[in-house]
């Protein structure tokens, strides 16, 4: 679905609500950015916690 598409389904003010409710939500702390990231980047290959535990253990 384009933005284009969004805006017709929506509304204007729908969507200058959300982004009203969005700018009030509180900002994510650095360590939850960080998992997240971790967890995105990658999403079919090996898990990132496998990888960090072998990096613990070969320090």
């Amino acid at each position: 679905m384009t933005r284009e598409e969004r805006r017709q389904i929506l509304g204007d003010s729908v969507i200058e609500e959300i982004h009203a409710r969005v700018a009030e939500a509180p900002a994510a702390p650095a360590e939850l950015i960080d998992i997240l990231r971790r967890v995105l980047t990658h999403p079919a290959g090996r898990p990132a916690v496998a990888e960090a535990i072998e990096q613990q253990t070969a320090a």
